[in-house]
């Protein structure tokens, strides 16, 4: 079998060759010419470069493969329409591709995000039926790249998967959080219990794996976490613990957070920086409800979370010291 992933040289791309590769799996990867590739050295994989936002760079990224895993996409942005520019636009025109250079592949995987849904509500766990509203662009962006995937879902048969906050060896998403603890600060929002879901970037790679074969949730979208529902004070203190560190929990009012993100905008729109913080982000970090229930993954996946909050934790701060990333 010979795959496309796109993406593969970041965060969570990275552990997917890498399994992909344990497997046996031809792989080839599409890259820009800018990306750090640190991760993917030494790896026997075929790199073709290209940008999903060119259409014109995809056809023979797409060419004689049997199944596309789609990873690449942003989570900051210098401009607000950058979102929907690569993660909506980008995605329609790797799966435009797919259906003019390689019309008989047999699978296409598209990772989404948990923010393409939206909060729950009522306190229930989201399922994939309930009705989707993202609140930032990053998750608008993301839920038009759903649309642009199933629209074509007649010709091809696709996957989406919508993994919750995703953790583990080389995310620099946490990283920060981490450099807070490491100063003796943790953080919580002040007045209100928020509830969130978690996935270390192991179980997402299996799950992508699973979807990946043939036949597999053909046209379904999953929810994809460790299956449990954490407070978030819950997970600082398990990374508190994690680097043995006692930290004074800072309670912060939501309304804080959003004049942050208002500010963050306003000085990245100055400096034309990526701006990671945004009025959206905050937004969606105020949320009481952010949990996910992943009962249809493991119905029609099979897919069974192995590792937990603390066990993830662990792993974790282990490989940020080992890499001297702390």
């Amino acid at each position: 079998m010979k795959v496309l992933v796109t993406g593969a040289n970041g965060f969570i791309g990275s552990h997917l060759v890498e399994k992909l590769v344990q497997s046996e799996t031809r792989v080839r990867c599409l890259v820009r010419r800018t990306s750090d590739l640190c991760w993917l050295r030494g790896l026997p994989v075929e790199i073709v470069y290209g940008d999903c936002v060119d259409k014109n760079s995809l056809s023979s990224a797409v060419a004689g493969v049997d199944c596309v895993y789609h990873l690449a996409g942003t989570t900051k942005a210098k401009r607000e329409e950058d979102f929907f520019t690569i993660n909506a636009g980008g995605t329609e025109n790797l799966i435009r591709a797919c259906l003019e250079h390689n019309p008989k592949m047999e699978k296409f995987v598209y990772l989404s995000s948990q923010a393409a849904s939206g909060p729950g509500v009522d306190g229930r766990m989201k399922a994939e039926s309930d009705p989707n509203f993202p609140i930032s662009s990053y998750g608008k962006s993301k839920r038009i790249g759903e649309e642009a995937v199933l629209d074509h879902r007649s010709r091809i048969p696709v996957t989406i998967l919508r993994p919750s906050a995703v953790y583990g060896p080389r995310d620099r998403a946490f990283l920060s959080l981490l450099r807070l603890i490491a100063k003796k600060v943790k953080f919580s929002l002040l007045g209100v219990t928020r509830w969130i879901s978690m996935c270390f970037v192991s179980d997402l790679v299996d799950s992508l794996v699973k979807s990946g074969r043939t036949g597999v949730g053909d046209g379904e979208i999953f929810f994809i976490s460790d299956g449990r529902r954490y407070r978030m004070e819950e997970i600082g203190d398990a990374f508190s613990a994690a680097m043995r560190t006692r930290a004074f929990r800072l309670r912060v009012p939501g309304c804080l957070i959003r004049g942050i993100g208002a500010i963050n905008e306003t000085i990245c729109h100055f400096t034309d920086q990526p701006c990671l913080l945004t009025r959206g982000k905050a937004k969606e970090m105020v949320q009481e409800n952010c949990n996910c229930d992943i009962t249809k993954a493991k119905n029609m996946l099979e897919y069974s979370p192995m590792i937990d909050l603390i066990q993830g934790t662990e792993i974790t701060v282990d490989w940020y010291r080992k890499n001297n990333w702390l």
